[in-house]
């Protein structure tokens, strides 16, 4: 059995849930307890604060998490990351009220600068020789200028639509972030067994994202030429038709191709084409 760790409430912990339920691991969340089992997977589930994971992870709490990398490298506990998970990705930048003339870095000197990520700050301002003064806060970063606790802010943008609606303007990209699998340091075998195959079904969902499954008949003298358009993972797979001379190939493809190999596929004389969604794909 391995405990894992995920955020309680916001966009990661939806995200991360939607991941489990993908991987067919069936968490009961119907009471929404601090701690919930999978019923057909060693695995229990254990909600937290996003800032609070790396220490549950790193003092044994939790065996693995599922947090945002501003908080790993912000909390500087000691854990292994495992595996960037390719959602919850944000960037942290500084930001100054729309009214002020930003010539460059040197802005910030002297300057008060409110934040919930001091230490990543600190490091940036230490990188580029910029003394200011850093005032950590908890939640509501952006409201900061406004009410005069400080002349700037360092917070995490996905969209920018907060900053612009508290009247702040992004000057700086500093940290870019998303979801990470972290591990503590000391996991024994058979906890590290069970990561892995965890892991395998994270990876089996990732793959399959932005992929398409593609069911075409076509000429059985058009092969070479569609295999070498469509090569799928290996080769593409050809099953023979009933009828004479012709064939059907099955072959997996990038979204973001689809169309250009489509018409091309149609320009060899592929007919009946289907195109499929994926859910896993495994190597």
């Amino acid at each position: 059995m391995i405990r894992l760790a995920i955020q309680a409430k916001g966009r990661l912990s939806e995200e991360s849930t939607q991941l489990l339920n993908e991987c067919g691991l069936s968490v009961d969340q119907s009471k929404r307890k601090l701690l919930a089992k999978c019923e057909d997977f060693p695995l229990e589930v254990l909600y937290l604060r996003d800032d609070d994971i790396p220490g549950a992870v790193a003092t044994g709490v939790a065996d693995i998490g599922i947090v945002g990398m501003n908080e790993v490298v912000e909390r500087g506990f000691g854990v292994n990351v495992v595996h960037k998970m390719g959602f919850g990705k944000c960037r942290i930048s500084l930001a100054i009220p729309k009214g002020e003339e930003y010539n460059g870095i040197e802005w910030f000197s002297g300057r008060r600068v409110a934040t919930s990520y001091p230490v990543i700050l600190a490091k940036f301002f230490k990188e580029k020789g910029v003394i200011a003064d850093i005032h950590q806060i908890a939640g509501s970063v952006e409201v900061a200028p406004s009410v005069g606790m400080a002349d700037a802010i360092f917070d995490i943008v996905s969209s920018g639509g907060t900053l612009i609606s508290n009247g702040l303007k992004e000057v700086e990209k500093v940290f870019w972030s998303e979801a990470a699998l972290i591990a503590n340091r000391e996991l024994g075998p058979e906890k590290l067994l069970i990561v892995e195959k965890l892991l395998a079904r994270f990876e089996a969902v990732e793959r399959s994202r932005g992929m398409k499954y593609l069911l075409m008949n076509l000429p059985q003298n058009m092969v070479e030429g569609v295999s070498a358009l469509l090569p799928g993972m290996r080769s593409p797979t050809v099953f023979p038709l009933a009828q004479e001379g012709w064939c059907s190939m099955h072959v997996v493809v990038a979204e973001r191709e689809l169309w250009p190999k489509l018409e091309k596929l149609k320009s060899l004389g592929a007919e009946g084409i289907l195109v499929l969604s994926l859910d896993k794909m495994m190597p």
